[in-house]
């Protein structure tokens, strides 16, 4: 049993459970710390996304859609989820398998390489000198 969930992840119906069924899962694959570079990209993830939902939430952008490299589908996922994923990774070096968005909307979501070009482009009309605040108040979950 992990005994350490980020938020956003629903809470662990076998916690404190001696018979918890998904305790062997945690033998077969224990997850691997992060090496320093590794935790270092999760943490730029992690503020990243910060900006993107503030910047596009508001907009009706639910998460990001990412193509799954094993089964070659798209793969819908909402803010809170990516949230809860890379703090797990940073947690454990693993992510907590999940339940897929149900009937999700397509247009709803967009690609990471999305949000980099809509952030870019908001960067670019704020001056130099005011970026870092701008980023600053984004991650502080304000809406622009």
């Amino acid at each position: 049993m992990r005994d350490q969930l980020p938020p956003g992840l629903p809470p662990d119906p076998f916690a404190d459970d001696p018979q918890d069924p998904a305790a062997v899962l945690d033998a077969l694959d224990p997850g691997q710390p992060l090496d320093p570079h590794e935790r270092m990209a999760i943490e730029e993830d992690l503020q990243d996304l910060a900006v993107y939902e503030a910047l596009l939430a508001h907009r009706g952008i639910r998460g990001l859609v990412v193509c799954c490299e094993d089964c070659q589908k798209d793969h819908f996922h909402d803010w809170d989820m990516l949230r809860a994923n890379l703090l797990q990774l940073l947690t454990d070096g693993t992510v907590r398998p999940h339940e897929p968005a149900f009937d999700p909307n397509p247009e709803a979501y967009v690609t990471w390489d999305y949000c980099r070009g809509y952030a870019d482009g908001v960067m670019s009309d704020i001056s130099p000198q005011n970026r870092g605040i701008y980023r600053s108040w984004l991650q502080g979950g304000r809406e622009a």
